[in-house]
């Protein structure tokens, strides 16, 4: 019988980019049990003097998030921050508009950076340009970075935060390209917009970075024109553009959604397409990065949310049970973020607690992991260093909505620091174990570590409180042997193959 054969070449000179960590960021907002029932929970048995979940924090720093977008998301552009500060006997229950629910404000500005402070991240601001703007956005950067003396930064003391939070990275608003926004906008609308609120903030606090709105997706009828015409306003005054997908299985097709990696790749192509004309037609010297702020696997709780009464306090919103195939495309998705990482430089895995999330929560319970926690966690704690550009050759197959998909879907990465080479591969073959040759001659003298596998008999298979039954083994095959790496690839399957000198 002919086995499925792939071949690869890693070289340390073949560098694409240094990685930067934030690729590895997440996303926490005021959304379903996000925060409340998820980070926040003072009754809980863990919870600490402030109500923050200490088993939830211990998984987040398992994760190591280095970067978490906040407070949204949809719920942003109905969000006036002033609500969520001071005492919070007095802070007023709000309706969010975004998702029907009432914002009760126990979880502010001020809270959220002190949590962020303990699970060890920085936090990503976004500023509401739906039903607010420039005014808004310059109060709460003096109230979050000014040292003190104006009125902002004087308020913040007189809340018991005497020092500034320093906050480096600002979204500005959310998807502002989408009729379902709360003050949606036109291109040219929204570019004015973020331009002079851009000015502004940087008049406050020059060291910042601003993330503006790219499109909400690669399906929207204004993309990429949108994006065009925003950075025609916003080039010299920006640092990224965003960029947001969610990936699904709806259709219950394994080999197309195996791919769904495919789809990710040609968005950032066509962003980064984008960039480079406006830089073109602009004369700039300057580079737009991207900012890949939403991504994940979505669409296993649109049933139950339907269902869901309005004005409800943290109902169990967009809580999807991932499954096993989740995971590999998770992993895939990782794999394309790496072989950009020369111009995407961040990147959000939405979300991070109970809300379409690798780490869920039970009330007065248990925290636990889903399927999709454990590619992100290997990419996230041995996907540091640079970015290698691998010579692929693989089998390929045609699917409903891909031809040409290579089986094996992989890249290197290579960490200076410690002389480490990691190797990611995803093996989509539905039946088949792939072969695998990697060469690896450059490497002269490293050794095999360990050859991580993620693989289950049922694509369907998912984790659940107490009973994890989709987790990693550390049993993979790989040999390293005159400068060739072999390994053979079980059917479906996340591999984690690292080297050593």
């Amino acid at each position: 019988m002919n086995r499925l054969k792939a071949s690869m070449v890693l070289d340390k000179d073949f560098k694409i980019a240094t990685i930067d960590n934030r690729i590895y960021g997440s996303f926490i907002e005021h959304l379903g049990r996000a925060v409340y029932e998820g980070i926040y929970e003072p009754g809980h048995p863990t919870a600490n003097e402030s109500g923050f979940r200490r088993d939830v924090l211990k998984l987040i720093r398992e994760l190591n998030v280095p970067i978490v977008r906040y407070p949204g998301g949809n719920f942003v552009s109905g969000y006036n921050w002033e609500d969520g500060v001071g005492p919070r006997e007095s802070r007023p229950r709000r309706l969010d508009l975004a998702w029907r629910t009432i914002e009760t404000n126990q979880v502010g500005t001020n809270e959220f950076m002190d949590w962020a402070r303990l699970a060890g991240t920085e936090v990503m601001m976004a500023v509401n340009l739906g039903t607010r703007g420039i005014d808004d956005a310059r109060n709460l950067i003096e109230y979050c970075n000014i040292e003190g003396g104006s009125y902002f930064s004087d308020l913040r003391k007189s809340h018991g935060c005497k020092a500034p939070h320093k906050i480096k990275t600002w979204c500005l608003g959310n998807e502002m390209d989408g009729p379902w926004q709360i003050g949606h906008k036109t291109a040219g609308e929204y570019g004015r917009l973020a331009a002079e609120t851009a000015k502004a903030m940087r008049q406050v606090d020059p060291g910042i970075e601003l993330v503006a709105c790219g499109s909400s997706n690669p399906y929207m009828s204004t993309f990429p024109d949108w994006e065009a015409t925003v950075l025609e306003h916003t080039y010299e005054a920006i640092d990224y553009i965003s960029l947001h997908q969610y990936y699904s299985n709806s259709a219950n097709d394994p080999a197309s959604y195996l791919a769904s990696s495919v789809s990710m790749d040609q968005f950032i192509k066509t962003v980064i397409s984008t960039c480079d004309f406006v830089k073109a037609k602009k004369r700039s010297h300057k580079n737009i990065y991207l900012s890949f702020d939403e991504w994940n696997v979505w669409y296993h709780s649109h049933a139950a949310d339907s269902k869901l009464d309005p004005w409800s306090i943290a109902p169990p919103q967009l809580e999807d049970v991932y499954t096993f195939e989740d995971a590999l495309v998770v992993g895939s998705l990782l794999i394309t973020l790496l072989k950009h990482a020369d111009r995407v430089k961040m990147a959000c895995l939405a979300q991070l607690v109970n809300v379409i999330a690798p780490i869920m929560t039970e009330v007065n319970g248990r925290a636990w992991r889903q399927t999709i926690f454990y590619p992100f966690l290997h990419a996230s704690k041995f996907g540091r260093g640079y970015a290698l550009n691998p010579v692929i050759s693989s089998p390929v197959y045609d699917c409903k909505a891909f031809t040409d998909v290579p089986y094996l879907d992989s890249t290197g990465v290579y960490n200076e620091e410690t002389e480490e080479l990691t190797i990611f591969a995803v093996n989509r073959h539905l039946s088949e174990g792939l072969e695998l040759e990697v060469d690896v001659r450059s490497f002269e003298g490293y050794r095999l570590v360990e050859h991580i596998v993620l693989e289950h008999d049922d694509l369907k298979a998912v984790n659940k409180a107490g009973e994890e039954s989709v987790a990693p083994h550390k049993d993979g095959n790989a040999v390293v042997n005159g400068g060739m790496l072999s390994a053979r690839l079980a059917r479906t399957s996340w591999n984690v193959i690292r080297l050593a000198r």
